[in-house]
């Protein structure tokens, strides 16, 4: 369905120009406090202010209590707890394993170096599958999505746990992969279609942080397992994690895909929350469906804050996780419980790092919309941002080079201070980032999600093949230089660029460079 934009920001904005979406009802129509307020029935403000005790609400909700919306604080954070878990095991379980390769190369009879690809093949997967899924969550709901996701998941880690050779296994866990991706990817959908606007970056940050923590958290826990009681333990407990995971989200997990246009609701709020396993969007897909997330690199606001997170999550995160295990392993002749222990910094970096990037950034944008009695534009939430770089970087270099200088054999506690820190940073940048590129383009809440993860996982991938040649070309210290210098030209100076120009790109004041159709960008109202 065609939308159209006006702009008021003065005599050069663009004339209202149609612009296709990726669904029936998008979110910049439902009506909002500034917009809908007069237009609401006696009935409709009577039940909100029931319901909701203020009209100060953005989005305003329609009527009932299949809305979103409308739920019960302890229903929406319940629910929201099981998506961010969900999103977690995407990268938890990737990450399962890597205090455990040494272990694996030895039983399945395969290299250190080849090992290591069980993950590389999951990271990758984990950025591919979500153009699949997403448009079939559009389609049918996020709950039956989620159900089927943890059952095949539950099978796939059970596959590796049996798995008699290292073909069969890297098969068992690309279909693992394949079938838990989903959550990691539209969590921002849920978040959105569930949470006010000035509470948004608080929860969205809950789901952020669990994709981040999943990585960390997972060699944890693992070097203990993979040191007592054997690795394919891993994936038998995964496989446990699962089918809790499966039965919680029957009973608390209900479907956050509400359609306020164009459908009728005509079943009690249960039935649609719960017991609904068929079309919710009588729109019929199209292959456009499957590919739309990939053509947000035409629009600025999301395409530079994508690819700045992801050159920060690399190195704050990748390069930490990834290459911990070899670099200590040689260093301190860690076995796997040892080097688990190593991830704790980076777990209570990153626990800190989004009580910065998540409630302090509502308070942050809440603050000025008070103090100015106006609209705060989500450029200003970008000042927030540096801070995470900075720190970042900070950790990256202390990391590095603090693990080059410590003697052999001789752990400090150092390079586990360099990468708290830099679990601080890479949350505060997690959080900012993906929070502006929702609240820029609230319609694409969904693709947003999926693209953001496509490009961080896609440069997450390649990221492990060059790693080691940089360590052994600059040396392991010189390329915290490298690492800065990255996050410098990739994500600072862009965000930059962003916070500069980002309300004129938005409102269509300015063409963009990367549209590939040559055409005017749609104003955002």
């Amino acid at each position: 369905m065609p939308k159209f934009h006006q702009s008021s920001l003065g005599k050069n904005a663009k004339e209202a120009v149609p612009e296709e979406t990726e669904y029936v009802e998008n979110l910049d129509t439902i009506p909002t406090q500034a917009t809908a307020m007069s237009r609401l029935t006696a009935a409709h403000r009577e039940y909100l202010l029931q319901r909701h005790g203020t009209f100060d609400l953005d989005p305003i909700p329609g009527m009932g209590g299949a809305d979103p919306y409308n739920w019960q604080s302890w229903m929406k954070i319940t629910n929201l707890v099981l998506v961010a878990i969900h999103a977690c095991m995407s990268t938890f379980t990737a990450a399962s394993i890597i205090p455990a390769y040494e272990n694996i190369a030895v039983d399945l009879g395969v290299s250190l170096q080849r090992t290591t690809y069980l993950t590389s093949l999951q990271i990758a997967i984990l950025g591919v599958a979500p153009l699949i899924w997403k448009p079939f969550s559009n389609t049918y709901g996020r709950r039956p999505l989620f159900l089927i996701s943890l059952a095949c998941s539950l099978v796939g880690n059970i596959g590796c746990a049996k798995s008699p050779n290292y073909a069969s296994m890297a098969v068992c866990r690309a279909i693992v992969a394949f079938f838990i991706s989903p959550a990691a990817a539209i969590g921002s959908a849920v978040v959105t279609e569930t949470f006010f606007k000035k509470e948004r970056a608080r929860y969205m940050g809950i789901w952020t942080l669990m994709v981040t923590l999943g990585v960390p958290i997972a060699p944890f826990i693992f070097g203990f397992v993979a040191y007592h009681v054997g690795y394919r333990w891993i994936y038998w407990i995964l496989a446990m994690i699962n089918g809790v995971q499966f039965i919680l989200y029957i009973f608390f997990g209900p479907e956050t895909r509400y359609i306020r246009s164009g459908v009728q609701h005509q079943e009690s709020p249960f039935k649609q929350e719960y017991l609904t396993f068929k079309r919710i969007d009588p729109r019929p897909l199209t292959i456009n469906d499957f590919i739309h997330p990939l053509s947000l690199f035409r629009k600025q606001c999301i395409y530079i804050p994508a690819i700045a997170y992801a050159m920060t999550f690399l190195f704050g995160s990748v390069l930490i996780t990834v290459e911990l295990p070899q670099l200590f392993g040689q260093k301190f002749g860690f076995n796997a419980q040892q080097l688990g222990l190593q991830f704790l910094g980076i777990i209570i970096g990153s626990v800190i790092g989004e009580q910065l990037g998540g409630s302090l950034s509502d308070y942050w944008m809440n603050r000025k919309a008070k103090r100015t009695g106006m609209h705060t534009e989500p450029e200003y939430r970008l000042w927030l941002s540096y801070a995470g770089f900075v720190l970042t970087i900070v950790g990256v270099v202390v990391f590095l080079v603090r693990t080059q200088q410590a003697a052999e054999g001789r752990w400090n506690i150092t390079p586990v201070i360099g990468i708290a820190i830099a679990g601080v940073g890479n949350q505060i940048v997690t959080t900012v980032l993906i929070t502006y590129a929702v609240d820029c383009h609230q319609e694409e809440s969904a693709s947003i999600g999926v693209f953001i993860t496509f490009v961080r996982q896609v440069w997450g991938f390649i990221g492990p093949f060059w790693f080691p040649d940089m360590f052994t070309s600059v040396g392991v210290a010189a390329s915290a230089a490298v690492a800065a210098a990255l996050i410098v030209g990739v994500s600072i100076l862009p965000t930059m660029l962003l916070q500069w120009r980002g309300q004129l790109w938005r409102w269509g004041l300015v063409e963009s460079d990367s549209d590939v159709t040559d055409r005017s960008v749609s104003a955002k109202v």
